[in-house]
């Protein structure tokens, strides 16, 4: 489940990226959904549930 979490948060942030710098379409949603991205990573760190190799 962390791995699939990790994946949707790099897939995101490429997209982020993608439409940030390439293309204006959907940046809102794009927007949006990093924050949702940044918000699972800080929850991550605050309760101590990294990924286990």
């Amino acid at each position: 489940m962390i791995g699939l979490l990790w994946t949707i948060i790099v897939v995101l942030f490429l997209l982020w990226i993608i439409g940030f710098f390439v293309v204006h379409i959907g940046g809102g949603l794009i927007h949006i959904l990093l924050l949702v991205a940044l918000v699972l990573i800080v929850f991550n760190l605050i309760t101590g549930r990294g990924a286990k190799v």
